[in-house]
């Protein structure tokens, strides 16, 4: 048995510049942590007495003889591309929990797909470094599956940490992580209130990028905006600034990244953050591509719980993490 635990993140400033169409001709960066949220992904090899090959279980079970039947797409292309090859005498279970629910902006899908391939990698003896594990991925989703989103998540993922993540003209990534304090990190983390909107994103990330994906580069004013935003954060990370000065830096970014398409925002998100703004908060965005799902808000401490109560969504405590996707059970 392999146990895989891969975290979730959350992605700061610079988003849509880790788009593929983007940063092959302009280069990007994005400034993302991972946090302590996890998918967990269980393998588990099976004796012949199973009447199945295959066990898929995440919020369906499928019992399927054959790759090619397996409904859950980034489970049968990453068996596909890096599964063992089964005897007759063997079946293999793969199950799914999860942290956070899926499609919620916070990377879901990605840490599916790396936790995946590192439990398989792991199942068959396989090191993989982190920097592999994330191209695989990558190839799997962008690629193979032609998921339309950039490639940030999931080298944030298998790396854990808190980095900036610089996309080159030439198809090379480079992880950097940010040379901050501990104090100074648990400082900015007490500013961040994390809210469960639990509002219908009308689609997939895939779907929401979609609408203004192919036409990214009539976005190049937000895209570079975007893109500068991120060395000012850092700055304002690594230096004695206030603090502070990292909610404003959301919010002009939010600002941007609304701007990009109608699917992005609601009237129902639009309203809360105003909202948020209006009792204290600082800046703040929503995570992931857009539409619903988590709201990331830049407040002091002391502020925090009665905009919790004032808002009415869930509160969604967290921590930063480390080590990113991990093997914490082989057996």
């Amino acid at each position: 048995m392999i146990i895989s635990r891969t975290p979730a993140r959350i992605s700061f400033l610079g988003g849509n510049t880790d788009q593929e169409s983007w940063f092959s001709t302009h280069n990007g960066c994005v400034l993302s942590t991972s946090i302590d949220k996890y998918c967990y992904i269980m393998l588990k090899k099976n004796s012949h007495y199973f009447d199945f090959n295959y066990k898929i279980a995440y919020r369906v079970i499928e019992n399927v003889n054959n790759l090619e039947d397996i409904q859950h797409s980034t489970a049968r292309e990453c068996l596909r591309f890096a599964g063992p090859k089964l005897d007759s005498k063997e079946s293999l279970s793969i199950f799914h929990s999860g942290d956070i629910p899926a499609r919620s902006g916070m990377a879901t899908s990605s840490s599916y797909c790396v936790g995946l391939l590192n439990a398989l990698y792991a199942l068959q003896g396989t090191y993989i470094s982190k920097g592999q594990l994330a191209k695989d991925a990558i190839y799997i989703e962008r690629h193979v599956l032609q998921e339309v989103g950039g490639v940030q998540d999931q080298l944030q993922v298998s790396w854990g940490g808190l980095n900036k993540i610089e996309f080159l003209e030439n198809g090379l990534y480079h992880v950097s992580p940010i040379p901050i304090s501990e104090d100074r990190l648990g400082s900015f983390q007490s500013h961040l209130l994390l809210l469960y909107l639990n509002t219908n994103r009308g689609g997939t990330a895939s779907d929401i990028s979609n609408t203004f994906v192919p036409d990214i580069d009539k976005k190049r004013r937000q895209l570079r905006i975007s893109h500068a935003l991120v060395d000012e954060g850092i700055n304002i990370l690594c230096s004695n600034k206030d603090i502070r000065l990292f909610g404003e830096l959301l919010h002009e970014y939010w600002i941007e990244k609304r701007s990009l398409s109608s699917a992005v925002s609601n009237s129902i998100i639009d309203e809360t953050y105003q909202k948020a703004l209006d009792m204290g908060a600082g800046g703040g965005k929503l995570l992931g591509a857009g539409g619903g799902g988590f709201l990331l808000l830049f407040v002091e401490p002391d502020k925090q719980a009665k905009i919790t109560e004032e808002l009415g969504f869930l509160h969604v405590p967290f921590g930063f993490e480390k080590v990113g996707s991990t093997i914490i059970f082989k057996g």
